[in-house]
């Protein structure tokens, strides 16, 4: 397959991942200060959406084995725009109903879409070599994606919130050339898959994979270790660096190094394997992240470093465990069911990080703009992380020869 239809594939991932930083890391400060909605509302909104969303991807990705995967990628790609449109312009009352219904709106479309389009490149794939470059382009335009997310609310509008708003109106032609070039430029693929088979059987059957099962767990743990600061960056950012205004900067400083580093893990794990040099970024994140709780006001330089060197190690978790995931799906002929077990799981960790980590500080006397609560906050943020991604990585060590396939 050549480079040029690897990238057209991997195109779709831009602006898919425009629903990634501004629902998991906008959102919350967003709705927090532009509607002034309290820290466990808003929390509880987010842990109930996503728990909803995340239960529907199994769903979805049984269905991926039973349609075209690209009509459903693009049937889903409308709702998934609307509903981000909608969600970053709320209006000045019912904010609590707004605020769930085009969550919805967007997860049942970015949701839908993903699974597909993951199924999609593992399909497309003939080896675990090309699947591991097809899955690394996919993330890389993705980082790309969020690096816009990232950047352009700055650019748009001199207040962070109406520029945030402003980004909404960006996604859908963005959205439309991107997709127009994936479908024209990547073929549907010949999937490898097993006579139709209802929901509860096909599900049962994934998990009877006792390496995709070792896979997932290792996915959980690491994935928390990156939730939990992914949902409290510009909190940590505005009341304990008190660097609000470059916290643009530093989100695109992180996710351009996560993009960077893609060509090199997909190269070292060519040559290593992929367990080992997952497991080598997972050692650099821990080096990297183990002193952001001994920064304080005005420490913009150290908090880029360690910005950097995660963003180095962020491009192996995003391209690494779903190469391998691509590979167990394929083996079993149900890669869409593969990758819907995968996004419940995804999400789950993100919905636990935000419904569960800010009701919690609140709890602790966190207020989001002044300095009370301020050590919780520097724990959640710095400390709390270490312990889940020093997890991942003893599993991961254990079970390094089940999952190197």
């Amino acid at each position: 397959m050549s480079t040029s239809r690897i990238l057209s594939y991997g195109l779709l991932g831009l602006p898919l991942a425009f629903a990634a930083l501004p629902i998991y890391v906008h959102v919350p400060r967003y709705y927090a200060e532009t509607t002034g909605m309290e820290l466990a509302l808003l929390g509880f909104i987010l842990l109930a959406t996503r728990l909803l969303d995340a239960g529907i991807d199994p769903w979805l990705g049984w269905l991926a084995d039973r349609v075209a995967r690209p009509t459903m990628v693009a049937v889903a790609l409308l709702p998934f725009a609307l509903g981000f449109v909608a969600l970053l312009n709320p209006p000045g009352e019912y904010t609590a109903l707004w605020l769930v219904a085009s969550l919805a709106l967007t997860y049942v479309g970015f949701s839908a879409a993903t699974v597909a389009y993951q199924a999609w490149g593992a399909d497309v794939g003939d080896s675990s070599a090309l699947r591991t470059r097809l899955t690394a382009a996919r993330e890389g335009f993705g980082l790309l994606g969020v690096v816009l997310a990232a950047a352009l609310p700055a650019l748009l509008a001199a207040e962070l919130s109406d520029g945030i708003a402003r980004l909404s109106w960006i996604l859908p032609p963005v959205l439309l050339v991107a997709a127009a070039i994936t479908f024209s430029r990547v073929a549907a693929g010949q999937p490898v898959r097993l006579p139709a088979q209802p929901l509860w059987p096909s599900l049962r059957r994934v998990m009877a994979d006792a390496a995709f099962r070792r896979l997932l767990a290792v996915f959980v743990a690491n994935g928390i270790a990156a939730a939990l600061p992914a949902t409290l960056f510009l909190f940590f950012v505005a009341d304990v660096l008190h660097l609000e205004k470059a916290s643009g900067p530093l989100l695109a400083l992180y996710f351009i190094a996560g993009a960077a580093s893609l060509p090199l893990w997909v190269r070292i794990a060519a040559r290593f394997g992929r367990v080992a040099a997952w497991l080598a970024a997972m050692g650099l994140s821990i080096l990297a992240f183990a002193g952001a709780s001994l920064l304080g006001s005005g420490d913009l330089l150290p908090f880029a470093v360690i910005c950097v060197a995660s963003g180095l190690a962020l491009g192996a978790d995003l391209a690494l465990p779903a190469a391998i995931a691509a590979d167990l799906g394929e083996r079993q002929g149900q890669a869409g069911a593969c990758f819907g077990v995968w996004n419940f799981v995804a999400k789950l960790n993100l919905a636990l990080a935000a419904g569960l980590a800010l009701p919690l500080l609140g709890a602790l006397g966190y207020v989001p703009g002044s300095s009370a609560g301020l050590p919780a906050l520097t724990f959640a943020y710095a400390l709390l992380p270490l312990a889940f991604k020093a997890l991942a990585a003893a599993l991961l060590w254990r079970w390094r020869h089940a999952l190197e396939i």
